[in-house]
């Protein structure tokens, strides 16, 4: 008793915080803080601390899930951005991150939250630590978040930081330091989208020696662009052509189409340009056609290999062709080519990235998530007809969708990067999906009639946003049996209203529920399982009198599974909505469909799982984590049935026949985590798509009957199974398809590097 209280005088630090500005005491019982701007500061004296490093161990209560806080240390200069340190924190859950307090620092400043909210500090505790253990955890989280160290040995690593204190002058110390920091400041949630604007699209060096880049292409195609006008502003139509003209790559035909304009400054802007530049043509219609109309008459002028879609008031990125002309030398056999964007105002200021996704087949059924900036072959182009007559507001989704009918996913490529300026302003749909309502309606026939030509008996309706679309996929004529696994060991507070809700909530009638039961002691849960097995015929509990491995107790699920359908189920499930299994089933009956996940919340109505995002953390995470149920997520993306790499295993359909053929879990190097993206990493690699609807809501109440990693045999099986994915999976883990390379690994929220 004596030892702790001299080990918590001289190196634990429970420190008051004394208000510096933007606080108040909340009058909210809840609450201890108000912060009233976006910057509120509490300041921490550190006179007669030990110098070295302290492990700050920091919960924060607050009115929303996520915050960002930042430390400020004033080491004799005050408070400087150079010394801020960021620290994101979840809503009661213990946050940590090192910092390091030298000899000369007096004070830290400490800002809890980065907005306008209520909130307390449950605990604020600073631990001193030896420097051994401080370079350990540094190169841990640098080995798990930081692409530059996740390959390399402990030796190799040392090496490489060694390298760079030598380069750069810095102290070996501080190298690792401000590696550290990296991370966590790259992975900021709340980005500033200019600041990301100038430090990342002019990190690409090539650029510098463009000219002679291009001038070794092995093909140098021109790139017709294809521009209906219409009664535009001067202003943004020269803007927009301005952005042709000022490409880097020189190789290109600009077709416009004036849709018998009648403004005058449309009118005399055309009449300006038109013989100022051979690669400029202009063709006058008669009559005003609308956008399918125009824009066909421009794909008559092209003499391109390629056609690339552009709006009267947008803009193209200035090095957007040069990026475009690379891929095409890189993939020869490129059908269609897509970026990502943005939106500009109309004083060309940029904001709201849309960065996307590759190749995504049943998200592009969802939504026209493809939008700007699109490259067709032309004479594949040609050969489809062109725009179609009938779907004005979404003619660009009806190309897409019947333009990449039949491709392979090789033969589309994604760009991942901003090449496109959506001009935002009133009456486009660029400013608000409700602008121009008709868009929608054309949507669901451009969908609807590509998804009837090989199923018919499909059928689309509106989705759960505007300009959104649910395909209901026809279910087999025999309704297949669904096997449901669910493992359990005592626990029948939660497995009871887990199989009862199943049982009494579900539409789909044809399963069975096997209860994979892993050395149940408790009575009452003995009894429950004696009494539902007894009751209702659909139900019928197994022994495994093994240790727990969830990955093994699965696979024994499957060999007794009448079903030729699996569903890996958690015995802390409880189904939202009646429809959930039906709707899954439909998903996972389609022949080139996988793993179908499901929705899934914590009991408070925040989400728990929204498919499943590789890296994040290291491995993989959950997308859009703790996010309240009725966000819409990044562009939409939890409302809308979208192709993912993973899925939980907590509710997951799967084929028996694609379960087998993968050789299910992997109950060797699996045996509790991990183990579901790796099936489903098996099966995509199958050549299966693997998908996640929101059409099936589920409540998780997570690992509740596994508990935490808390004793050091937990931590070093995790541990091995962290190793054990990134060795086996490493490529993919590094490239999620279903994610883009300049969100963060660092979160689940899809806010920026």
């Amino acid at each position: 008793m004596l030892f702790k209280k001299i080990y918590e005088f001289l190196f634990v630090r429970k420190p008051k915080v004394k208000v510096l500005s933007g606080l108040i005491e909340s009058d909210n019982e809840k609450y201890d803080w108000l912060s009233v701007n976006n910057d509120p500061q509490f300041n921490i004296n550190t006179k007669f601390w030990i110098p070295g490093w302290y492990m700050l161990e920091l919960i924060v209560d607050c009115e929303v899930d996520f915050a960002n806080v930042s430390i400020y240390v004033n080491s004799g200069n005050g408070f400087r951005e150079e010394e801020r340190f960021d620290l994101p924190v979840r809503k009661n859950v213990v946050a940590k991150r090192l910092i390091y307090i030298s000899i000369d620092t007096s004070r830290l400043r400490l800002d809890p939250v980065d907005f306008e909210s209520n909130f307390s500090i449950k605990s604020l505790c600073f631990f001193w630590a030896p420097a051994s253990f401080a370079h350990k955890k540094m190169f841990n989280k640098l080995s798990n978040m930081d692409p530059g160290f996740d390959s390399l040995s402990k030796k190799s690593a040392y090496e490489k930081i060694k390298k760079i204190s030598k380069d750069s002058g810095k102290s070996w110390n501080r190298v690792v330091y401000d590696l550290y920091n990296k991370v966590f400041g790259e992975y900021k949630k709340v980005a500033d989208y200019s600041r990301w604007v100038n430090a990342i699209e002019s990190s690409d060096l090539r650029l510098k020696d463009i000219d002679s880049i291009i001038s070794g292409f092995e093909s140098q195609p021109k790139i017709s662009i294809i521009l209906p006008v219409y009664n535009v502003n001067r202003k943004y139509l020269r803007d927009c052509i301005d952005s042709v003209r000022l490409q880097s790559y020189s190789n290109w035909q600009l077709c416009i189409a004036d849709d018998s304009s009648t403004l005058e400054e449309t009118i005399d802007l055309l009449l300006e340009i038109e013989h100022t530049d051979d690669r400029i043509e202009i063709v006058w219609r008669k009559s005003n056609g609308h956008i399918s109309a125009a824009s066909n008459s421009a794909l008559e002028l092209v003499k391109g290999e390629y056609v690339l879609l552009l709006d009267h008031d947008d803009k193209l990125a200035c090095n957007a062709l040069f990026y475009i002309a690379e891929e095409i030398n890189r993939h020869n056999s490129v059908q269609f080519i897509y970026s990502d964007e943005d939106k500009i105002d109309a004083d060309n200021g940029r904001y709201s990235p849309h960065f996307k996704a590759d190749w995504n087949q049943d998200l592009i059924y969802s939504q026209n998530y493809i939008c700007h900036l699109s490259v067709f072959k032309t004479d594949r182009l040609i050969e489809i007809g062109g725009f179609r007559h009938g779907v004005e507001g979404s003619q660009d989704h009806d190309l897409v969708l019947r333009f990449t009918e039949g491709l392979c996913a090789k033969d589309i490529i994604h760009i991942p990067r901003i090449l496109y300026h959506w001009r935002a302003i009133e009456g486009s749909t660029a400013l608000n999906s409700n602008e121009k309502s008709y868009t929608s309606i054309a949507g669901l026939k451009a969908v609807s009639d590509v998804i009837s030509v090989d199923n018919p008996q499909a059928k689309v309706v509106h989705g759960l946003v505007e300009n959104s679309y649910r395909v209901i996929w026809p279910l087999p004529e025999l309704l297949p049996l669904v096997s449901l696994l669910i493992p359990t060991r005592d626990g029948i507070e939660i497995l009871k209203p887990c199989v009862d809700a199943i049982l009494e909530q579900t539409e789909y009638k044809n399963f069975e529920i096997l209860i994979l039961d892993n050395q149940t002691k408790c009575s009452e849960t003995l009894k429950y399982l004696d009494a539902i097995e007894r009751r209702d015929s659909r139900v019928q509990v197994l022994r495994w009198d093994f240790p727990f491995n969830y990955s093994a107790i699965n696979n024994f699920g499957v060999r007794n599974a009448k079903g030729s359908i699996i569903g890996l189920v958690n015995n802390d499930i409880e189904p939202i909505n009646s429809d959930w299994l039906t709707e899954m089933v439909r998903q996972v009956s389609r022949p080139d469909i996988g793993c179908v996940g499901a929705k899934l919340y914590y009991p408070n109505d925040t989400l728990q799982h929204g498919g499943v995002i590789l890296g994040l953390g290291g491995v993989a995470g959950h997308s859009h984590k703790y996010f309240p149920r009725n966000h819409s997520g990044y562009f939409f993306r939890l409302k809308l049935v979208q192709n993912l790499s993973a899925v939980t295993a907590a509710c997951m359909l799967i084929r028996k026949d694609v379960y087998n053929k993968v050789r299910g879990l992997n109950e060797t190097d699996l045996t509790v985590a991990f183990n579901d993206v790796d099936l489903c990493l098996k099966v995509r690699s199958a050549g299966y798509r693997n998908l996640w609807t929101p059409y099936a809501e589920l409540y998780h109440h997570e690992s509740v009957s596994r508990g935490a990693e808390n004793n050091a045999k937990k931590r070093a099986r995790a541990r091995k199974e962290v190793e054990y994915m990134r060795k086996i999976w490493k490529a993919e883990l590094d490239s999620d398809p279903a994610y883009n390379p300049h969100l963060t690994l660092a979160y689940e929220d899809f806010s920026l590097r």
